[in-house]
């Protein structure tokens, strides 16, 4: 590997990103979501702050979504005007970094797959499309993605930098996407030498969440006083359980609001309701809660779509229900062969409990040709799982990581409901664990 390859990585990834933005900047407008931080991140640029204009003229205070993609679109609005393409530019430069870092964490492989790693996820159609999305999604798989690259670095470079760097962007990601949180304390685990003690491990996985809490803690604060309530990030929970408690269809779909909090009108006081009204009908009906998680893991990696979506749901006549059609499926043929792939890499470590991990594995690639996705890739995660605690940690700490980022979401999107967006932060992880050639049994990166 070479700094050079990195670099081409980069550039190829940035540039086939900008000429998608190019070619949906004005016909592309926000929407669903994207509508909402488009508007947010144009009242912060505009020294307003997190805060919504109502139609009557009141301002209130907001934090129903998570401020960080916002707060970073609003950098370059404030700097460049409010132009929706804008935000596809800071898009790019995120997708950008994420290939970079698939081919940062095949250090240790032949430089030939290293290059491949990269170069798919520059080019996967289904990030690259999503770059005109106003949306959190692909922001989030990348940054987690360049946490787990300088967890690498740390793990082979005794200067802190590495870690604080990796700290920084998982706070940044956990203002993104909260959930993000969760992989603070597993990337400061494995972002330790294979000879480190239980100690000296829990030691950095303490510091790697001290430090993302301490990103977030501004917010935090802020929320205590502005919202009536605190919360890390966002007040959203409540919303989201009471739709996971009230789905069929293991997807999103307008809520009924319960009566309890039908009078309650406090962004931070609503969602505290919504939620305890979902743990009402979680706790009464536990059952039938348990019962909507296929469906809703279904929802979340049977299929993405979520480019060809948000581009036809954006602008039909500039991307038709065809053009919807062909991308949806060279996304999930892509999507499908990098995940048979990424098993079989899988499939070919070294390790104990072999036998087990290999009939997972073979479970998997089976799925992935004749039902959908979503064993495939639970299968994926569940097959490094088999391996044990310290293989795990000797192996390239992708590997780990891939599972973990996987397994998560799962668990996620679980409990509240699922949606094919929201599983696209596994695929810069699966792709690179697909061009994997290594033996975690052995030294590490």
């Amino acid at each position: 590997m070479t700094r050079r390859d990195g670099l081409v990585v980069f550039a190829v990834a940035l540039l086939a990103r900008l000429a998608l933005a190019a070619w949906a900047a004005g016909a592309i407008p926000p929407t669903a979501d994207g509508t909402y931080y488009h508007v947010v991140a144009s009242r912060i640029a505009e020294g307003h702050g997190y805060t919504w204009l109502w139609p009557d003229g009141a301002v209130t205070y907001a934090a129903h979504y998570p401020v960080g993609y916002p707060a970073i679109v609003a950098i370059a609005y404030a700097v460049f005007g409010t132009k929706p393409a804008l935000a596809m530019i800071v898009n790019a430069l995120f997708g950008a970094g994420a290939a970079w870092a698939a081919w940062d964490l095949l250090a240790q492989s032949p430089r030939k797959l290293a290059l491949a790693a990269g170069l798919t996820v520059g080019l996967h159609p289904a990030l690259v499309p999503y770059t005109a999305a106003i949306m959190t999604e692909g922001v989030t798989a990348s940054l987690l993605i360049l946490s787990v690259a300088l967890g690498r670095r740390a793990r082979v470079d005794p200067r802190r930098r590495w870690l604080a760097a990796c700290g920084l962007v998982l706070g940044v990601a956990t203002l993104v996407r909260p959930q993000s949180l969760v992989l603070a304390p597993v990337v400061g685990w494995l972002a330790a030498s294979a000879s480190a003690s239980v100690k000296a491990r829990a030691a950095r996985a303490a510091a790697m969440l001290a430090v993302a809490l301490a990103v977030c803690a501004p917010w935090t604060a802020r929320n205590c006083a502005r919202m009536d309530r605190c919360a890390l990030v966002s007040v959203n929970g409540g919303w989201n359980l009471a739709i996971g408690a009230q789905t069929e269809s293991g997807g999103w779909h307008e809520m009924k609001v319960p009566d309890e909090c039908k009078e309650v009108f406090a962004e931070a006081a609503k969602d505290a309701c919504f939620g305890s009204a979902a743990l009402r009908v979680i706790a009464r009906h536990p059952v039938a809660w348990l019962a909507r998680a296929p469906a809703k893991l279904r929802a979340t990696f049977d299929y993405f779509g979520a480019a060809p979506w948000y581009l036809h749901a954006a602008n039909p006549e500039r991307f038709t229900y065809r053009m919807k059609l062909a991308l949806g499926a060279v996304e999930t043929l892509a999507s499908r062969l990098l995940l048979a792939a990424a098993l079989v890499s899988v499939w070919r470590l070294d390790g104990p409990r072999s036998r087990a991990r290999k009939i997972v594995c073979a479970i998997g690639l089976v799925a992935c040709v004749l039902v959908p996705g979503t064993i495939g890739y639970l299968a994926c995660a569940i097959a490094i799982a088999i391996l044990g605690l310290r293989p795990i940690e000797r192996a390239p700490i992708l590997v780990p990581a891939a599972s973990f980022v996987i397994l998560a979401t799962a668990a996620t999107h679980a409990v509240f409901f699922g949606s094919g967006r929201y599983g696209l932060v596994v695929v810069p992880f699966v792709t690179a664990l697909a061009f994997l050639r290594r033996d975690p049994a052995r030294a590490v990166d």
